[in-house]
């Protein structure tokens, strides 16, 4: 990445910095001088956020903000939720004290994204060959005027949830849309029901502990469009 100039965030968690096999702060104050990469706060224990009382979790970003502060002189202005976890509540914080923050689920950044639920793709061990990642970046932006429900933490009570976008309306081409999800454990085509410009999905299964995923792809005349979102799934 260095030779190449290639840009980056460097999310941290303030807890290991320092520990065996972890970087050091040198390291990561190394990295932050370069003019091509920036840091991001990623909490400071790295747990289960969303498994904690909304004290815990605010105490836990508020120790990381404080370190950042000691060590590098500021708090970073993005954010990236551990394991890409969030509930409204969580959500609503962050966006009071983060400029953008990044989720798990997969998709293509655009204007009208959410900026504290924005989307990336994962590329690593078990997702980073290279004919993936070409496909990755010759995608574009599958847009949406809105997104219900805002909770992406789901119970016994709301699962499995009804999933409704709501598209723009000079959009083209939008009833070829197909979207895969994993409630009941398997992937499946869902179901889709349109209403004017809003796509229903309508479950049939409950998801399954921990994350529930839904992918939506559609060929705009030759150009693939992608749109992925999560749940949280609790027992």
């Amino acid at each position: 990445m260095k030779k190449n100039k290639i840009p980056f965030i460097l999310f941290i968690s303030t807890e290991p910095v320092g520990k065996n096999g972890y970087m050091s702060w040198d390291e990561i104050k190394e990295i932050e001088r370069s003019n091509f990469a920036l840091i991001g706060h990623h909490s400071h224990t790295h747990e289960y956020l969303i498994d904690m009382s909304d004290a815990d979790f605010i105490n836990d970003i508020e120790i990381a903000t404080e370190i950042f502060k000691n060590k590098l002189g500021y708090n970073p202005e993005i954010f990236s939720y551990p394991f890409g976890e969030y509930s409204k509540f969580m959500k609503d914080y962050i966006s009071k004290n983060f400029k953008i923050a990044f989720g798990q689920h997969s998709g293509i950044i655009d204007i009208n994204k959410d900026k504290f639920e924005l989307p990336r793709f994962p590329i690593n061990e078990k997702y980073g060959d290279l004919k993936r990642f070409n496909s990755l970046i010759n995608y574009a932006p599958l847009e949406y005027k809105s997104l219900k429900p805002e909770e992406k933490k789901i119970d016994n009570k709301n699962n499995p949830p009804q999933l409704k976008i709501e598209f723009f309306k000079k959009q083209k081409n939008i009833r070829n849309i197909n979207c895969y999800s994993n409630d009941g454990g398997d992937w499946k085509k869902s179901n889709l029901e349109f209403q004017n410009q809003t796509l229903i999905i309508n479950f049939e299964n409950k998801f399954l502990p921990r994350r529930g995923r839904v992918n939506c792809s559609l060929n705009d005349n030759g150009i693939w469009r992608w749109f992925g979102t999560q749940f949280v799934v609790k027992n």
